[in-house]
């Protein structure tokens, strides 16, 4: 969803230096993370560590035209086609702007927070809504007071479902987020002690969690954590919950069994009567916490049992997200199996272009379909293909018969097999030496 930079200064109240058109479909607050520089409009932060505004005339003179700042840099009229939107706070703005880009959409939009499982929570929601609608939802761990403009920014046309996490160190910090978010339904993984020296109490922070869910239209939670639900009436009183219970009968998600074998564990429960059951392949405490949050917020959004059951048991760990192993023949891996969409992609073109060990190394891709984006395959992979080129790629392996037959795209050295048997049985591996290679795929290609 593309704004025009005289939308956006007028959105964030800027005072422009410059007059140049331009469409703005990226934002950027890293100058390393730079993909396309056209479309991007950079937000020169402040730090205790750092000033973006240090980074202007390299961003400039690698092609970026448009910046948010709070100081003009000596000489700006030099900066030929160049806007400069300034601003008291650029952090403010980049918050402000995510905010209003929230407001165009009315649908499903999941928080989560949390002192622990927030990032869990939220990429095996993924794995069980994406089937079914086209899921936006934060890149990685992206939930501090900058991860998390960045992550609603990402919601486009094609969005049907966003799922966001929030994290907070201190008292006071949530406030920002919530507007940002605006989140409809409200997960609260659990309160531990992770950055309690910011607090006075656990319900103090308890308290600030659950300030996210001040509007939504449902929080769900352990209903057996006394201090959780002492918050809850405290902090948000009328609000309607899904406080799933292993000892409570009356709740509306009673857990009726929780049983454990060296494989997995099964799950009974029964939800407005109904009495249905699933199976997860994990047996560790948190997993199972983490499946039954996630068995909420799925039967609210009226997901069938049937398809819950099918989808728990093919639930993968969140450790795969970019792994990085030795191979063989000097080669280094990069495992991203988990899932492939544009936004994870560019995220893992980023990791693998910024590693050192991938300097002196062939940078290879190893890519499938990428399956229920929503948006027409054309459109797909020419973004495919211009993150490919812009992020340093020098081969990719294509796997099934979409980006097959987009081939023609792609301007580097290039192999593509309709199918992972094809790949399986060429000899195209053996020719693998001294690359990094990332392996980016859906689960259907595995």
């Amino acid at each position: 969803m593309p704004y025009t930079i005289e939308t956006i200064s007028h959105q964030i109240g800027a005072e422009r230096f410059g007059n140049k058109k331009a469409r703005i479909d990226w934002i950027l607050t890293d100058s390393r993370s730079l993909c396309f520089p056209e479309e991007t409009l950079f937000f020169a932060l402040r730090s205790k560590r750092n000033d973006g505004h240090k980074y202007i005339r390299d961003l400039y003179n690698r092609g970026v035209r448009n910046f948010v700042v709070s100081a003009l840099p000596d000489a700006h009229e030099e900066y030929a086609g160049a806007n400069f939107l300034r601003v008291a706070s650029p952090l403010k703005a980049l918050q402000h702007l995510a905010e209003l880009h929230r407001k165009e959409f009315d649908i499903p939009v999941v928080g989560i927070t949390g002192s622990n499982g927030k990032t869990v929570v939220k990429e095996w929601l993924y794995q069980l809504i994406s089937p079914d609608k086209t899921v936006t939802r934060s890149p990685r761990s992206y939930n501090s007071q900058i991860g998390v403009p960045l992550s609603v920014w990402l919601m486009n046309e094609d969005t049907q479902v966003g799922i966001f996490e929030a994290g907070i160190s201190e008292m006071g910090e949530m406030d920002a987020l919530r507007t940002i978010i605006n989140p409809t339904i409200g997960v609260l993984t659990n309160i531990g002690g992770a950055h309690q020296e910011n607090f006075f109490s656990l319900q103090d922070k308890c308290s600030e969690k659950l300030s996210l869910f001040k509007d939504c239209d449902v929080i769900i939670y352990n209903g057996d954590d006394e201090l959780i639900c002492d918050c809850v009436a405290k902090t948000i009183p009328s609000a309607r919950e899904i406080a799933w219970s292993q000892k409570d009968d009356e709740k509306p998600l009673f857990i009726r069994s929780i049983k454990k074998d060296d494989n997995g564990t099964t799950v009974d429960y029964r939800y407005l009567g109904m009495e249905n059951s699933y199976r997860i392949p994990f047996i560790d405490d948190a997993s199972v916490e983490n499946s039954l949050n996630c068995l909420a917020v799925c039967l609210y959004l009226m997901i069938t049992p049937d398809k819950i059951a099918d989808r728990m048991a093919r639930l993968e760990p969140v450790a795969m997200r970019l792994e990085v192993k030795e191979g063989k023949n000097g080669c280094i891996l990069i495992n991203d199996s988990y899932n492939s969409d544009i936004a994870s992609l560019d995220i893992a073109l980023d990791f693998m272009a910024r590693r050192a060990d991938t300097k002196d190394r062939k940078r290879t891709l190893i890519l499938s379909d990428i399956l229920e984006t929503g948006q027409s395959a054309t459109l797909l992979y020419r973004k495919v293909a211009q993150l490919v080129q812009s992020r340093g790629v020098d081969k990719i392996i294509g796997v099934g018969p979409e980006i097959t037959a987009a081939a023609a795209r792609f301007t580097i050295e290039k192999y593509f097999f309709p199918d992972t048997e094809s790949l399986l049985a060429s000899d195209v591996f053996a020719s693998l030496h001294n690359e990094a290679i990332l392996v980016k795929g859906s689960r259907r290609f595995y």
